[in-house]
Protein backbone atom coordinates (compact mmCIF):
# COMPACT_ATOMS: atom_id res chain seq x y z
CA UNK A 1 0.00 0.00 0.00
CA UNK A 2 2.92 2.40 0.56
CA UNK A 3 3.57 2.88 -3.18
CA UNK A 4 0.08 4.31 -3.69
CA UNK A 5 -0.70 8.00 -3.52
CA UNK A 6 -3.73 8.98 -1.48
CA UNK A 7 -5.81 12.11 -1.50
CA UNK A 8 -7.76 13.00 1.64
CA UNK A 9 -11.42 13.99 1.86
CA UNK A 10 -12.68 15.17 5.26
CA UNK A 11 -16.46 14.73 5.25
CA UNK A 12 -17.00 16.14 8.76
CA UNK A 13 -17.83 19.71 7.60
CA UNK A 14 -20.35 18.35 5.07
CA UNK A 15 -22.04 16.22 7.73
CA UNK A 16 -22.04 19.17 10.16
CA UNK A 17 -24.08 21.13 7.58
CA UNK A 18 -26.60 18.28 7.50
CA UNK A 19 -25.62 17.29 3.97
CA UNK A 20 -24.87 13.87 2.53
CA UNK A 21 -21.23 13.39 1.43
CA UNK A 22 -21.80 10.16 -0.53
CA UNK A 23 -22.22 11.81 -3.98
CA UNK A 24 -18.89 13.63 -3.61
CA UNK A 25 -17.18 10.49 -2.29
CA UNK A 26 -18.56 8.61 -5.31
CA UNK A 27 -17.24 11.30 -7.69
CA UNK A 28 -13.79 11.27 -6.10
CA UNK A 29 -13.57 7.48 -6.23
CA UNK A 30 -14.58 7.52 -9.90
CA UNK A 31 -11.70 9.93 -10.67
CA UNK A 32 -9.01 7.82 -9.00
CA UNK A 33 -6.18 7.02 -11.36
CA UNK A 34 -4.55 3.61 -11.23
CA UNK A 35 -2.40 3.17 -8.15
CA UNK A 36 -4.06 6.02 -6.27
CA UNK A 37 -6.42 5.90 -3.33
CA UNK A 38 -8.73 8.03 -1.23
CA UNK A 39 -8.70 8.57 2.53
CA UNK A 40 -12.11 9.52 3.92
CA UNK A 41 -12.09 11.26 7.32
CA UNK A 42 -15.40 10.87 9.18
CA UNK A 43 -16.70 11.39 12.73
CA UNK A 44 -17.94 7.78 12.82
CA UNK A 45 -16.95 4.48 11.21
CA UNK A 46 -18.60 4.59 7.76
CA UNK A 47 -19.38 0.86 7.61
CA UNK A 48 -21.99 1.14 4.81
CA UNK A 49 -19.49 3.04 2.63
CA UNK A 50 -16.84 0.40 3.27
CA UNK A 51 -19.25 -2.37 2.26
CA UNK A 52 -20.40 -0.56 -0.91
CA UNK A 53 -16.87 0.12 -2.10
CA UNK A 54 -15.71 -3.38 -1.15
CA UNK A 55 -18.49 -4.78 -3.36
CA UNK A 56 -17.04 -2.66 -6.20
CA UNK A 57 -13.55 -4.10 -5.81
CA UNK A 58 -11.96 -1.65 -3.39
CA UNK A 59 -9.73 -2.71 -0.53
CA UNK A 60 -9.66 -0.61 2.63
CA UNK A 61 -7.97 -0.04 5.95
CA UNK A 62 -9.51 1.63 8.98
CA UNK A 63 -7.76 3.80 11.55
CA UNK A 64 -9.20 5.38 14.69
CA UNK A 65 -7.79 8.92 14.91
CA UNK A 66 -6.55 10.65 18.07
CA UNK A 67 -9.29 13.30 17.60
CA UNK A 68 -12.00 10.63 17.87
CA UNK A 69 -12.68 10.48 14.13
CA UNK A 70 -12.02 7.69 11.68
CA UNK A 71 -9.73 7.56 8.65
CA UNK A 72 -10.64 4.97 6.04
CA UNK A 73 -8.28 4.42 3.11
CA UNK A 74 -9.70 2.98 -0.13
CA UNK A 75 -7.84 1.66 -3.17
CA UNK A 76 -8.19 -0.95 -5.88
CA UNK A 77 -5.92 -3.97 -5.61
Amino acid sequence: MSARRFSTFDVRPILARGEEPFPEIRARVARLAGGNGLVVIAPFLPAPLIEVLRSEGFASTVERRADGGWAVSFWRE
